[in-house]
């Protein structure tokens, strides 16, 4: 079985827990856990620092989901898309989640417009961000130990997303199984579907 582009490790102890917790939770093995597999302590370290920086932000789950669907879209992650695009669906509903996909950001308060607008220019180019980008977040109510806490995530979840799209890795069929139907029909860029 290959990982994307590269052929799965050998299986150890870990790499079995990580394939046996997937399987636990979803019923089967995820495309990114066998990439990942590789260097199971970076994506350990990586997970913590999202979840860290994510956590000092103080913002919602459904506010990390519009950052994460925001990020993944922009920059043409379909597995990333699909993922925490099916989890905006269920801590918002299936419109706002293709909504945020689609870049129209329907369905959002003001706070989480600002928000998934000022990730995508950080995806797009963060070298052409300016003070008054950082002001309208403000005027929406972030402060700025969380809007330092926001860019950290999403400079976090586009280096997850990055080394997924390099080294090949695919959405997983049975993911796409499990979604509604606007969220499948809003994501049609990026790697398709491993079927």
């Amino acid at each position: 079985m290959t990982s994307g582009f590269l052929e799965e490790p050998p299986i150890s102890e870990p790499i079995r827990a990580l394939f046996d917790e997937d399987v636990k939770e979803t019923g089967y093995v995820w495309n990114v856990s066998r990439l990942w597999a590789y260097q199971l302590g970076t994506m350990e370290q990586l997970y913590a620092l999202m979840s860290q920086a994510f956590k000092e932000s103080g913002l919602s789950y459904r506010q990390r989901g519009i950052l994460v669907t925001a990020t993944a879209s922009t920059l043409g992650d379909s597995y990333c898309s699909l993922a925490w695009g099916g989890k905006l669906a269920g801590a918002s509903d299936p419109r706002t989640a293709a909504a945020v996909l689609s870049g129209e950001d329907v369905g959002l308060t003001e706070q989480e417009r600002a928000m998934a607008e000022w990730a995508r220019k950080v995806v797009r180019d963060p070298n052409a961000t300016t003070p008054s980008d950082v002001d309208a977040l403000r005027k929406a109510g972030l402060s700025d130990p969380q809007i330092f806490a926001i860019t950290t995530f999403v400079a976090l979840r586009l280096a997850f997303s990055t080394i997924n799209d390099a080294l090949g890795a695919n959405p997983d069929a049975q993911l796409l199984q499990t979604l509604p139907e606007e969220i499948v029909q809003s994501v049609t860029y990026g790697r398709p579907v491993n079927l």
